[in-house]
């Protein structure tokens, strides 16, 4: 999953991209509304969630919200600000955010809130993601193969493996560009190597491989891969 950070105090800045990381989010931290809005509007990336300080230079948080509201944009919105008033909350609210978090701030309480708008937005973001015999659970970062008999078995993976994995069944059976898996798997601004995505591949197809599911991820030559995942009757 991938979140919008914009926060242009430094050190809370780098405390809360620290923090998400660590929680195994792909996160795009900007320090300026302008820059922001940029990469909402970036056809190629999608966001989890946006989390937006309210005082940015360039857009403030709550124009932010006004424009993502403006144009239908249903993603998330966490607003992060020093303003405790009443009447400072129910304009941020009013803008279009979906929460609202008074600094100073502890992170437990941010990743709580985080939770809590995403089992409020369960149209955009389920708790489970399920493609074939695959099953993706967000709550433990887990993907779970059902056999035959019904049992489960899980797939150990690393967070850009999982990430991935997620990715392709988001677009099962439909051509997915190298390109494409870049953007949306590294931050912006971060420098893979040439060669990172098919590492990835590589080192996925062998996880899936050990528990059975070999040839899920197809080689479309000269273009990308092909997520082919057969139902369980098959």
């Amino acid at each position: 999953m991938r979140i919008l950070l914009v926060e242009d105090e430094p050190d809370l800045g780098s405390a809360i991209h620290r923090v998400l990381s660590r929680e195994k989010y792909v996160v795009d931290w900007v320090q300026n509304g302008s820059e922001a809005w940029a990469y909402l509007d970036n056809p190629n990336v999608h966001y989890t969630l946006a989390i937006l300080d309210w005082m940015l230079p360039g857009l403030s948080g709550v124009a932010l919200c006004q424009q993502l509201r403006t144009q239908n944009n249903p993603l998330p919105v966490l607003l992060l600000t020093a303003k405790d008033r009443l009447e400072d909350k129910v304009a941020g609210l009013d803008a279009g955010a979906d929460d609202y978090l008074v600094k100073p701030f502890g992170m437990a309480e941010l990743l709580a809130r985080m939770r809590s708008l995403q089992r409020r937005s369960p149209h955009l973001h389920p708790q489970q993601l399920q493609v074939g015999q695959l099953t993706l659970h967000y709550s433990e970062y887990t993907v779970y193969l059902q056999e035959p008999n019904g049992q489960q078995i899980a797939i150990p993976l690393t967070p850009k493996e999982f990430q991935t994995l997620e990715y392709f069944m988001k677009h099962p059976s439909q051509i997915v560009t190298s390109q494409q898996l870049m953007n949306q798997l590294w931050e912006v601004g971060a420098e893979p190597t040439s060669n990172a995505v098919a590492a990835q591949i590589r080192l996925l197809r062998r996880k899936l491989a050990e528990v059975g599911c070999d040839g899920f991820i197809e080689t479309v030559h000269g273009i990308g891969y092909r997520f082919n995942v057969p139902h369980a009757s098959e």
